[in-house]
C-alpha cells in the first residue's frame, strides 16, 4: 500500500513555493464554489413566489443541491472500495476538470428550465451542479490539507474557506441584485430572471476547466490504494461524517430561512432585496471567522497572531459594511459620481446597523483565546455559542432575534475546517476515501432545510422551526469535546 509524503511549506523556496502556489490555484475553487452555491439562498425565494409553494417545496432547493453531494460521494465511495480510489488513479487535477465540467453542464440547463418555467428542471439542473460540486469538495479539501504538516491542516483548510466566505459574502448582494432587479423583467416569470447568470456560471466553469487541464499541480499522495471500505475502521470519521452532516446541515438551513425570517413581521419586516444583502453579512461572518481560525491555528509567532487577530476582522468587518451600503439598485441609471456619492451616505447611514455587529465580533475574538490554537477546543466554544445564539432567536423577537440568527455566521465559520480536518488526522492513505465520506456527508443540506421548513409549515412559525439547526450544533459540539478523539489511542492528542 503506498504512503503519502507530506512536505512542510516553508517560507524558503524549494518545494514549499511550489505548494504556495498550488494553495494559492486551489483557492480559486473555493471561492467559485462559495458564490455559487450561496445564490440557492436567493432561489428559494424568487422560485416560492413565482411557482407559489410551500416553504417545504422551496426548501427542495437545497434537497436537489445537497442531495447529489451525497449521490456523487457514494457513486465515488463505491468505486473506491471496489476497484480503488478513483483520485489516486486520476489525480487530483483531473478530479477537478471532470467536477467542473459537471457543473458547466448543470448549470447551462437552466436556461431551459426557465424556457419551460419548469420547477422540477430547475432542481433537476441544481442536482447535476451538486454532482459537479461533489467531485471538486473530494478532490480540493484533501488536497489542501496535504499541502503541508498534519498539525496545521485545520489552518490551511481555514484560510481555504476563508476564500471561499469571501465568494458567500458578495454572492447574496450580486445574486440578489441580478436576479431581482437587473434580470427581472416586467410581466415575465419570475424564473425568467435566473436564465443569464447561470448560463455565465456555466462559461466560467468551461474556462477554469481548461486552465486547470493545463496547468501544473504537484501530485502528492497519488498512487495505487488497496480495494475496500478500510475508511470506516476508525470511529472518529464514522462520527465526523455524522458531524459534517450536522455541521452543513445546520449551516444551510440557517442560511436557506434568513431572508423569510427577516421578512417576518415580529422580527424585521424586510423585503427580500433588503434581507439579502443581510445574508451576505451572515456569509460575510464566516469570511471573517475563517480568516481568524487560520491565523489562530497557525503556526505563526504569538505576537503576529495578535496582530492579525485584531486587523483581520477589522478589515473584513469594513468590507463587510461597504458591501451592505452598496447601491446596486442604482447600478443601471446613475453615473458613477452619484453612485459614489448615495454609496458613501448610506455607508454613513448604515452606521446604525453595523454597530450592533460589533460586540459579535468581539465575541468571536475572545472566544479564539479561549481556543488556544487547539482545532477540538475551538470547533467545541463555537458550536456552543451557535446553540445560545439559536436558542435566543427562537425565545425572543425583533431585531435582537434577527441579530443572533445574522451573528451566526461568525461562530459557524471553523467548523467544516476543523471537523474536516480532525476526522482526517491519521487516516494516511485512507485519506480521499474519507474525504468522499465527509463530502457524502454534505447530504445534511439536503435533509435538514426540509426538515425545517416542514416544521415550520406544520407550526406556523418559522421562528420555533430553528430548533432543527440547534441540535444539529448540539451534536458538532460533542463531536469537537469528545467524538473525535474516540478510538485514536494511537495518535498524539491535542
Amino acid at each position: 500500500m503506498a504512503t503519502i509524503p507530506t512536505a512542510n511549506i516553508s517560507t524558503q523556496g524549494g518545494t514549499g513555493a511550489s505548494y504556495r502556489g498550488s494553495f494559492a490555484i486551489m483557492t480559486s475553487l473555493f471561492f467559485l464554489w462559495g458564490f455559487m452555491t450561496v445564490f440557492n439562498d436567493i432561489l428559494i425565494p424568487r422560485f416560492k413566489e413565482a411557482f407559489t409553494l410551500t416553504y417545504f417545496q422551496a426548501m427542495l432547493v437545497q434537497f436537489a443541491f445537497f442531495g447529489a453531494y451525497f449521490v456523487g460521494s457514494l457513486i465515488y465511495f463505491i468505486i473506491s472500495i471496489t476497484t480503488g480510489d478513483p483520485i489516486a488513479k486520476l489525480g487530483y487535477k483531473n478530479g477537478v476538470v471532470i467536477g467542473l465540467l459537471i457543473s458547466a453542464t448543470g448549470s447551462a440547463l437552466f436556461w431551459p428550465a426557465a424556457v419551460a418555467m419548469s420547477y422540477p428542471m430547475f432542481l433537476g439542473a441544481l442536482f447535476i451542479v451538486g454532482l459537479g460540486f461533489a467531485m471538486l469538495q473530494i478532490a480540493a479539501n484533501p488536497y489542501v490539507t496535504i499541502l503541508g504538516p498534519e498539525k496545521t491542516a485545520s489552518s490551511r483548510l481555514n484560510l481555504a474557506q476563508g476564500f471561499n466566505s469571501i465568494g458567500t459574502t458578495i454572492g447574496p448582494i450580486i445574486g440578489g441584485w441580478l436576479i431581482y432587479q437587473y434580470f427581472a423583467k416586467t410581466g415575465a416569470h419570475g424564473a425568467d430572471s435566473v436564465k443569464m447568470p447561470y448560463l455565465a456560471f456555466s462559461i466560467v466553469f468551461v474556462v477554469l476547466a481548461v486552465i486547470f487541464f493545463f496547468v501544473h499541480l504537484p501530485h502528492i499522495g497519488e498512487g495505487k490504494i488497496e480495494r475496500g471500505a478500510g475508511a470506516l475502521k476508525y470511529p472518529h470519521v464514522v462520527l465526523g461524517v455524522l458531524a459534517i452532516f450536522m455541521y452543513v446541515g445546520g449551516e444551510v438551513s440557517v442560511g436557506s430561512a434568513i431572508i423569510n425570517f427577516l421578512g417576518q413581521p415580529n422580527v424585521a419586516g424586510l423585503t427580500a432585496v433588503e434581507a439579502s444583502k443581510y445574508v451576505a453579512l451572515y456569509w460575510g461572518g464566516l469570511m471573517i471567522g475563517r480568516f481568524m481560525g487560520a491565523v489562530e491555528l497557525s503556526e505563526m509567532k504569538k505576537r503576529s497572531k495578535q496582530m492579525l487577530l485584531v486587523v483581520i476582522p477589522l478589515l473584513a468587518y469594513l468590507l463587510l459594511w461597504a458591501a451592505k451600503s452598496c447601491p446596486m439598485e442604482s447600478l443601471q441609471s446613475k453615473s458613477f459620481g452619484d453612485i459614489f456619492a448615495q454609496w458613501g451616505e448610506q455607508f454613513r447611514a448604515n452606521w446604525s446597523v453595523f454597530k450592533l455587529y460589533l460586540p459579535f465580533i468581539g465575541l468571536c475574538w475572545g472566544l479564539f483565546q479561549f481556543g488556544k490554537g487547539l482545532a477540538g477546543r475551538t470547533l467545541t466554544i463555537f458550536s456552543l455559542t451557535v446553540v445560545a445564539l439559536l436558542l435566543t432567536a427562537i425565545l425572543v423577537g425583533g431585531k435582537m432575534a434577527m441579530w443572533c440568527v445574522v451573528a451566526i455566521g461568525l461562530f459557524t465559520s471553523i467548523g467544516w475546517s476543523n471537523t474536516f480536518s480532525l476526522a482526517l488526522e491519521g487516516t494516511g492513505v485512507l485519506k480521499s476515501q474519507v474525504s468522499s465520506l465527509l463530502v457524502m456527508a454534505i447530504l445534511g443540506g439536503a435533509i435538514l432545510p426540509p426538515v425545517q421548513g416542514f416544521l415550520a409549515d406544520a407550526t406556523k412559525n418559522l421562528q420555533l422551526s430553528f430548533i432543527v439547526p440547534l441540535i444539529a450544533y448540539a451534536y458538532v459540539a460533542f463531536y469537537g469535546a469528545i467524538g473525535h478523539r474516540i478510538g485514536r489511542k494511537n495518535l498524539a492528542s491535542e
